[in-house]
């Protein structure tokens, strides 16, 4: 099942959503559901977004929306250090393909894919080259990849490469930067224990790593798993191959429904 088609079968339960907040969205038909898709975990730290969207709102009141030089990189630059313990440079592009690509073109040995609570095994600041998706929901066509400094300055190969990547304009990246900061934040906060508390019913249906759940649900029948907790109001991701996630704060009585309606695979 594509995204799309979750959307649309969310408006043909529900009608439009007509407000988001935290892990909730809510909607036309004056249903709550519990957001487990969560843009791909760019809506993880909450639909709220708190300060984020305030930063972006002073900055456009700036009317610098443009695609001239700003402060914003360099400001990016110093949030990105700080979640990675480690200098950074880093570069914008407009698809997984192309961020994941870069990164290995500056390290082939040393290059990640990083989400928040993940990786946790591994000394963050120590690897070359990382990408990772902004944890702020307008980012939906931006990656980004964070290089060490130093290793960035060395490289001399990716001229070309490097002219390709994406600009995007200072209001939106003020926001990216104000919710790094409330991810640096967050990881201090968010626990083991804000996890498994949910894990009597879903571990049933996911194996949870973190607050990631991947689908102990068959491939072939993971399309009617959708559908079955979209009726009971619970939207999870659509994409077999990638993780929902769990809905911080989120009473465990939104479950309820899901273990009293069990789907059998």
């Amino acid at each position: 099942m594509t995204v799309n088609d979750l959307f649309f079968e969310v408006y043909k339960m529900y009608g439009a959503v007509t407000r988001a907040r935290n892990c909730f969205l809510y909607t036309k038909k004056g249903v709550r559901l519990t957001d487990l898709y969560q843009e791909e975990g760019r809506a993880i730290l909450g639909w709220s977004g708190d300060n984020a969207y305030t930063q972006m709102k002073n900055n456009m009141n700036k009317g610098i929306s443009g695609s001239f030089i700003t402060e914003g990189q360099n400001r990016i630059q110093k949030a990105v250090s700080k979640l990675f313990n480690s200098d950074r440079k880093i570069l914008y592009f407009s698809n997984k393909t192309d961020a994941l690509k870069c990164g290995l073109l500056f390290s082939k040995d040393s290059t990640i894919f990083w989400k928040p609570w993940s990786n946790v095994q591994i000394e963050i600041g120590n690897v070359k080259s990382i990408v990772f998706a902004p944890t702020f929901p307008w980012t939906d066509s931006i990656y980004i990849v964070a290089i060490q400094k130093e290793f960035y300055e060395d490289n001399k190969e990716l001229e070309d490469f490097v002219k390709n990547k994406l600009n995007i304009p200072f209001p939106l990246e003020a926001g990216i930067t104000r919710s790094i900061y409330n991810l640096i934040d967050a990881m201090a906060v968010r626990k083991e224990t804000d996890w498994f508390i949910y894990d009597t019913v879903l571990t049933k249906y996911w194996t949870r790593k973190g607050p990631y759940l991947y689908s102990k649900v068959p491939q072939e029948k993971y399309d009617s798993f959708v559908l079955h907790c979209l009726n009971l109001g619970i939207v999870i991701n659509p994409s077999f191959d990638s993780p929902s996630i769990i809905p911080f704060g989120a009473d465990k009585g939104v479950f309820t429904k899901l273990k009293n309606n069990p789907f059998n695979y």
